[in-house]
């Protein structure tokens, strides 16, 4: 059985074989990826998935609606956890991310309509032979960055959404020798 990725790590094999490229439509799991998608940037998605535990406790389990309230004192208490990356601009970006989350949620009714919306609620079924062809962004990614980076979105370039992309399915970058490439395609 051959899998494109995480072969070498028991989380990332898990995260591969289970979450990866899965058809996400779940409000409350969309916001869990595109915080930590964020929270990758400049990371390796391995650091981030060893302390996702960590991050679901700091962030009231990426509830955005407790989120989005989170004053001074709680902001200086996640900059003081060691279990998160510790970034104030990243940490900021949570709270700024829940705030403008429920006013997108509010104008479309789910911000899984919103996203969906983007490829009529069918995925997009990329036929990679290898990690060569695989892009960073597309033109997509940055149509939905412009359009999060105007309704108040922080650390969400591009390269964030097309990860976020992949990660929630939206696009199907499994390569096809994968043993997920099929599986994820027929979802």
């Amino acid at each position: 059985m051959y899998r494109c990725w995480g072969e070498k790590d028991d989380l990332m094999r898990d995260y591969h074989d289970n979450e990866w490229g899965v058809p996400l439509h779940d409000d409350y799991k969309l916001f869990e990826f595109l915080a930590l998608d964020g929270a990758q940037a400049g990371l390796s998605w391995s650091t981030i998935l060893k302390k996702r535990e960590n991050y679901r406790k700091a962030f009231d389990n990426f509830d955005f609606e407790k989120i989005a309230k989170y004053d001074d004192d709680k902001t200086d208490e996640l900059l003081n956890n060691p279990g998160i990356i510790r970034n104030t601009l990243k940490v900021k970006a949570f709270i700024a991310n829940a705030q403008a989350y429920i006013k997108l949620r509010k104008e479309f009714g789910s911000f899984d309509k919103y996203i969906w919306g983007y490829v009529e609620n069918k995925p997009i079924q990329n036929n990679l032979k290898n990690f060569e062809e695989m892009p960073s962004k597309t033109i997509l990614s940055e149509e939905i960055t412009k359009d999060l980076k105007k309704r108040g979105f922080k650390f969400v370039g591009p390269t964030i959404i097309y990860a976020f992309m992949q990660a929630i399915g939206l696009v199907n970058d499994h390569l096809v020798k994968c043993f997920r490439h099929k599986e994820i395609s027929k979802l």
